[in-house]
């Protein structure tokens, strides 16, 4: 299958970030013949415009870029770049563009024009957002977006998606405690580190867990440090964690109970305690407008009954249009990012017949 291959020759040279000049020179290869418009509007990304006369369009986006892993998969196609790997799928969905990019240009009208988008450091910086500030979607007057990602937690071919939320916002978490350390024979002579991060802990847990359980959020910390030597008042903790939700009105507000806690900490105990938090991506949220016009273009698609607490930078495009993302199942397999991840490739045709059935519906 053509697909196949174009996904096992992505597979092979797998670039990072915004660094991607194997990666768009074989995009390039292919959509180059096909007679439609190709430009950069950022580095490292490739547009594709199918003009059909019309007076706007729709846009379907892939990300490009893979992760540092090193892989283990043993597969004849396996990366000849030591420590990458398109460990995310990136490859099956730049693959699936270009199957659609072969059909658009084989057809002879649509009812709208067609942008497919192929974007740069999705795994880093979020090229999402600067796609959208060059200008290109009012350029090419696109009205909504798509995209698509494989997906292990679903049964292979499976293709899904839901209305309102379905990935999380998130950022990380870094609180750093510093009391003072001393022999813990001398206890009284010491400000008590861990003590404080045990307590910071516990109040932090309490105030996600009192919030109401139809609000989908995730306050957990995966890390903790303190101390020293089994005899010593530890004088420093470290925690880190991550914080998810949907609405921004919940993660804001997690998010000053933090800040909040740690001043009840340190007029408590004495300890200096600091919380630090990066921006992350905003939630990708599915407007049930576009989900319900999908819905009545007679597309079959299994709807999700809850989201899920991993992050995509397509949500940048739903900040600037209307844009839906879809899941495509791919069945038993190793975990995204694992360095050993591969799927059944038979499932990409599924996906890119999903969106030639979607342009031609919608």
């Amino acid at each position: 299958m053509q697909i196949i291959e174009y996904r096992r020759a992505l597979h092979r040279i797998p670039e990072l970030d915004r660094d991607l000049p194997e990666t768009m020179a074989y995009l390039r290869s292919v959509l180059e013949p096909l007679g439609c418009a190709l430009s950069s509007p950022i580095p490292g990304s490739l547009c594709a415009f199918f003009d059909f006369g019309q007076d706007s369009a729709i846009a379907f986006r892939s990300d490009a870029d893979a992760l540092p892993i090193q892989e283990k998969t043993d597969a004849p196609y396996a990366s000849i770049h030591p420590g990458n790997m398109h460990a995310c799928g990136h490859d099956g969905h730049m693959a699936m563009l270009l199957d659609l990019a072969v059909w658009l240009s084989q057809q002879k009208a649509l009812g709208h024009n067609v942008l497919l988008v192929f974007q740069p450091a999705e795994e880093t910086t979020g090229g999402a957002r600067d796609l959208c500030e060059s200008g290109v979607f009012s350029q090419y007057k696109v009205q909504c977006i798509f995209g698509m990602h494989l997906w292990p937690d679903l049964p292979s071919g499976v293709i899904a998606s839901r209305k309102n939320e379905m990935m999380s916002r998130s950022c990380e978490v870094t609180v750093e405690i510093t009391g003072r350390s001393s022999h813990i024979a001398k206890a009284d002579e010491g400000i008590d580190a861990m003590a404080a991060g045990v307590e910071f802990y516990r109040r932090a847990a309490a105030m996600e867990q009192a919030l109401p359980p139809h609000l989908f959020r995730l306050l957990k910390f995966g890390r903790m440090e303190s101390g020293t030597v089994r005899n010593a008042v530890s004088g420093k903790t470290t925690l880190l964690g991550s914080l998810r939700a949907f609405q921004d009105d919940v993660f804001f507000s997690l998010r000053d109970g933090l800040s909040a806690i740690a001043r009840e900490i340190e007029a408590e105990t004495g300890c200096t305690v600091s919380v630090h938090t990066n921006d992350g991506y905003p939630p990708v949220w599915n407007p049930p407008a576009l989900f319900e016009a999908v819905e009545a273009c007679g597309l079959s698609f299994h709807v999700l009954e809850k989201p899920v607490m991993i992050t995509e930078d397509f949500s940048w495009y739903q900040k600037s249009l209307p844009g839906l993302f879809f899941f495509l199942g791919t069945g038993p397999s190793p975990a995204l990012h694992a360095d050993t991840f591969h799927f059944d490739e038979s499932i990409l045709q599924k996906g890119a017949d999903f969106w030639k059935a979607l342009a031609q519906a919608f």
